[in-house]
């Protein structure tokens, strides 16, 4: 039986899988007010939520398409990744890596609502990881 690709009403997550990331976020953020979690644990969890902002988040693609100034409008998943059009993939992993383009990727990341929360996250999650691992950083 041939399939469209499209996925399956009765997924294995149920719709969650997707959204990992923001229980991984609000784990976060109860294992740096308990203070029992110790820095490991902090710092998976950022890794975790730094992972699911990059890859898996759901935003909008934004890979530059002639004739749309706002980028393309597809919804993609995570900020380094581009919708299904596997050039857009492409274009915005190049952004990165070419110094000219890379302005253009910094100001897409704030582009709107969903961008711009999945951007603070992630460099909320860094900079939580980064204070776990430091020794006395942490304010306690």
């Amino acid at each position: 039986m041939a399939t469209s690709g499209a996925r399956a009403k009765g997924s294995r997550l149920g719709g969650l899988g997707q959204w990992w990331g923001v229980i991984a976020a609000a784990l976060l953020i109860a294992a740096w007010m308990n203070r029992a979690a110790g820095p490991v644990t902090v710092a998976v969890l950022s890794a975790l939520v730094v992972l699911w902002c990059f890859f898996q988040a759901p935003v909008t693609c934004a890979a530059p398409v002639r004739g749309r100034e706002d980028g393309c409008r597809n919804n993609a998943t995570g900020l380094l990744m581009g919708c299904h059009i596997r050039q857009h993939r492409w274009q915005k992993l190049k952004m990165l890596i070419f110094r000219r383009q890379v302005r253009a990727f910094c100001s897409g990341l704030f582009s709107d609502g969903k961008a711009a929360l999945v951007t603070l996250a992630a460099i909320g999650s860094f900079l939580s990881g980064l204070i776990a691992l430091v020794p006395g950083a942490a304010v306690g």
